[in-house]
């Protein structure tokens, strides 16, 4: 079963190479990795990996916090079919139709952010694409940047929306975390900026 685990660790030579080492040693097989984030001496890294008949997560996490600096984000199932899907993979979708650019990079953005879902909201439409994991009902939010939100009533999704014209928003959520990174509000908002642009004839 595929897990993914985001973690943080000290962004220093060899660091890597231990977290990996006491990863397999606890019966977890890294299948990617991918660099989120880097600040102040950390580096926030994303995990894809197996876990051998009879591993647990707990037994994961253990290991890795058994390692000086190292601190487990957050371990989940990873269901979006076993790959990370790099941003540059997204662009070479969206370019492939471009009339069908602003709903793709919908289809697109959930397996890109390793997020739940994402819709596409219009002011006065509502939803006018989403995700099957989307809630039914969501509201238009005005921003103008991507930022992340909070909605009424929901305590069970982490939020975030990105400008796509002054009518439509995307809305892109996680049930129960973790909370978006800087880093991705940024590649989220430019992957949005290209995907009006190739849409546009």
């Amino acid at each position: 079963m595929s897990f993914l685990l985001r973690v943080e660790l000290p962004d220093v030579p060899g660091s890597l190479g231990r977290l990996a080492t006491s990863i397999g040693e606890a019966g977890g097989d890294i299948e990617a990795i991918e660099i989120i984030e880097k600040i102040d001496g950390s580096a926030i890294d994303d995990v894809l990996l197996e876990l051998e008949p009879g591993t647990m997560p707990d037994a994961i996490v253990t290991a890795c916090h058994a390692l000086p600096g190292v601190r487990v984000v957050w371990i989940s199932r990873y269901a979006a079919g076993g790959q990370l899907f790099l941003d540059l993979e997204a662009v070479e979708e969206l370019t492939a139709n471009p009339a069908q650019a602003l709903d793709r990079l919908i289809d697109l953005l959930p397996l890109t952010f390793r997020a739940d879902w994402a819709a596409r909201v219009h002011r006065v439409q509502g939803i006018v694409h989403a995700t099957d994991a989307a809630p039914s009902e969501l509201p238009f939010v005005e921003v103008v940047r991507t930022k992340r939100i909070e909605i009424d009533g929901d305590d069970n999704n982490v939020y975030v929306a990105a400008y796509l014209t002054g009518n439509e928003v995307v809305l892109l959520g996680r049930r129960g975390g973790p909370e978006f990174l800087d880093s991705e509000l940024a590649r989220a908002g430019h992957l949005c900026a290209l995907a009006v642009g190739i849409a546009r004839p």
